[in-house]
């Protein structure tokens, strides 16, 4: 069992001439493999700094990161080791995907990167890959990413996030950028996969109907502070913090909103 914590982290920014901005005060939390995290706030409440901690684009002012009990290695193969067992889905699949190359492109250079199977059979497993994510390994492979539709684009993001066969996905707002009709289809898709492959996913989002449909646990983080951490039915239906309450009276009935969301055509390689 894979198991990422986020034990006491603060992060604080400091501006030339400026007061420190404080990001993060004091957040923990455990994810597991086989668990979906959910974690919810508005924008400026943190949500990104806790995923550029997780990936290492940024570091704690305080507190720790720790992988399977142990500090992450700032370099070396412990490093590698860790950045192979956390993948990140983006929020823009467009801005994610180099337009200059082919998808198999994005998905043979993990591959080879992190040595995940012998060369004479990467061919093969692009396509299963593709084939993972629901879309037709024929049609797309020599493509372009200006060439697929953006639900086809995070599919294929998706796709290279498991190419090094991760424990653990971080997904920021992984369909916030795509159009209504197709996001039920690209969230069922990371639910099937988390329970398929036995992933952890922290899903970093604003939107509370889909924290509660996709998630175990939710957490809410409001500047720089979770103020509320429990499972989903009970963050939604029988919020404790007032913040929650803001959050959950500004948006729409989760029943509502997956029954309008289920009505709309929507197809498996959109």
């Amino acid at each position: 069992m894979t198991t990422l914590e986020f034990r006491h982290v603060t992060k604080r920014y400091r501006l030339r001439g400026a007061a420190p901005i404080l990001a993060l005060d004091d957040v923990s939390f455990t994810l597991r493999d086989r668990q979906t995290i959910a974690l919810v706030g508005q924008s400026g409440s943190g949500k990104s700094t806790i995923a550029k901690i997780l990936t290492q684009l940024e570091t704690p002012s305080a507190g720790e990161v720790l992988l399977d009990g142990a500090p992450i290695p700032q370099r070396g193969r412990g490093l590698r080791r860790y950045r192979q067992q956390l993948r990140m889905v983006f929020q823009d699949p467009f801005a994610s995907l180099n337009p200059s190359h082919s998808i198999r492109y994005h998905l043979e250079r993990p591959l080879r990167l992190d040595r995940v199977v012998p060369k004479d059979e990467t061919e093969a497993e692009v396509r299963r890959l593709l084939e993972r994510v629901r879309l037709d390994a024929d049609s797309v492979i020599d493509r372009r990413p200006h060439e697929l539709s953006g639900g086809q684009r995070q599919r294929v993001a998706i796709a290279r996030a498991l190419a090094s066969r991760p424990s653990l996905l971080v997904a920021d707002e992984p369909v916030s950028m795509l159009d209504v009709s197709i996001r039920l289809g690209v969230l069922t898709l990371l639910a099937d996969l988390q329970r398929e492959e036995g992933l952890g996913v922290l899903y970093i989002t604003h939107d509370l109907a889909t924290a509660r449909h996709f998630s175990d646990e939710i957490m809410v983080l409001h500047h720089g502070r979770v103020v509320e951490h429990g499972p989903a039915d009970d963050v939604i239906l029988n919020p404790q913090h007032e913040y929650t309450r803001e959050l959950r009276a500004a948006s729409p009935d989760p029943e509502k909103h997956f029954a309008d969301l289920s009505a709309r055509p929507f197809g498996d390689i959109a």
